[in-house]
């Protein structure tokens, strides 16, 4: 089998699995279960929670111990488990756990599908800025599939969406085994240090000001993406409480109008190679920021019905959002760091997005719309919390270019094809 086929089929199943629940989870936790929002909050901090330590956790065993794309089947057959057991689950509190659980052997997957996929394009002397974003591009397009299965299915409210996730889940881990040989490249390495012997020398990157500038505005951006994964759903529903726009296109079919956003990460990333090889990794980070305020000042002036355009819209600039610092922030880490820590490397990236970041994020913009944003009806001020979210997205991106100093190299990136 074609090996770009081989990861295109991984990179549909890694994030249908993600979409198959992501997405309407909210519906089936509050319209199926009836439970508090209070506790739904906590929920999304599972993300957050398992993703500051697992990624970088199995970077560390994937560089030393045991073969990637093993680790990564693995934790696909613990996620299929849990994600099983989900529907079974009667209290609030259990479903936390059960989620965290899942969320554990998840988000590491993230980081280790791209070092098997980096591994097995350059085995076969593949050009990784070339290659890898269409190949990446069918993640979105399983996310989108999954999304769409739910809720054409009308199975949004369902425990069924866990069930499907579970069934992809374990299809996944199964297949994992049969990809490409990603094998430890530090397991024979001749360490003396008690650092080293543990397989934590990927956190020495940290003592690079590149690496750790890098790293700091990756938990920043981490806690952009986690603002819109937690708010940007329940915004629109809630214009569900206004008369003049409860028969709205927007208000009716909210997860179809929020799922352009997959469909504009599917443009944005077949324009990756042409970006990264004009203006280079460090203004592709860039235009990610800017896209981001945009993303948030789109929302703060839209609405379902006149205002749809700006909702549109936001969700078009997503994709850029999104793609541009996600994915040439992988290839800065795989740039940068030496081939014995790739996987720990790219944990370390994946931990500050999705862990510290999502977590941070979470925990800042609850307390900050509780103190600042709450309507005396109870409502929220979607106006004031966008632009905030939009005015914080900004500073980020007139810092950035001041303090990461990196310079385009296109002989540089024309090397990761012969890495």
């Amino acid at each position: 089998m074609n090996i770009k086929f081989r990861l295109i089929l991984m990179n549909f199943m890694q994030f249908f699995i993600w979409g198959a629940w992501l997405l309407t989870i909210g519906a089936y936790w509050f319209q199926d279960k009836h439970w508090s929002g209070a506790q739904f909050g906590a929920i999304f901090s599972t993300m957050g929670i398992s993703a500051i330590f697992m990624p970088a956790l199995t970077g560390i065993i994937a560089d030393r111990f045991i073969n990637a794309e093993k680790l990564y089947g693995i934790m696909h057959i613990l996620g299929a488990a849990s994600l099983f057991t989900l529907p079974l689950i009667t209290s609030p509190s259990a479903f936390f756990w059960v989620m965290l659980i899942n969320m554990i052997f998840y988000m590491p997957t993230l980081s280790l599908s791209i070092t098997v996929a980096y591994s097995a394009l350059k085995s076969n002397n593949k050009d990784v800025v070339k290659d890898y974003p269409p190949i990446r591009i069918w993640g979105t397009i399983g996310f989108i599939a999954a999304l769409w299965t739910v809720s054409l299915t009308h199975n949004e409210t369902s425990p069924n969406q866990f069930y499907i996730a579970s069934a992809v889940a374990l299809a996944l881990g199964i297949y994992s085994f049969s990809l490409p040989k990603c094998p430890p490249l530090s397991a024979k390495a001749n360490n003396k240090s008690f650092v080293d012997s543990l397989g934590l020398n990927a956190f020495k990157l940290f003592k690079d000001a590149k690496f750790a500038i890098f790293f700091a505005f990756s938990m920043l951006l981490g806690a952009a993406l986690q603002l819109t994964n937690a708010y940007g759903d329940t915004f629109i529903q809630d214009f569900k409480n206004i008369a003049i726009y409860k028969d709205s296109v927007g208000v009716k079919y909210p997860a179809i109008i929020m799922s352009i956003s997959q469909f504009s990460e599917t443009f944005f990333i077949l324009l990756i190679p042409f970006f990264l090889r004009k203006f280079g990794i460090k203004y592709v980070m860039l235009f990610s920021m800017l896209a981001w305020v945009l993303r948030f000042g789109l929302f703060a002036f839209g609405d379902p019905a006149g205002g749809l355009w700006m909702i549109v819209l936001s969700c078009i600039v997503y994709g850029m959002a999104f793609d541009f610092f996600n994915i040439s922030g992988s290839l800065f880490v795989e740039t940068q760091a030496t081939p014995n820590i790739r996987a720990s490397a790219q944990g370390l990236f994946m931990m500050m997005v999705n862990g510290f970041g999502a977590f941070f994020g979470s925990i800042a913009s609850g307390l900050i719309i509780d103190h600042f944003f709450l309507l005396p009806g109870g409502g929220k001020d979607w106006h004031g919390i966008w632009l905030t979210f939009a005015g914080y997205a900004l500073v980020i991106a007139i810092v950035f270019p001041f303090v990461f100093r990196y310079k385009h190299n296109k002989a540089l990136v024309e090397a990761i094809q012969h890495a």
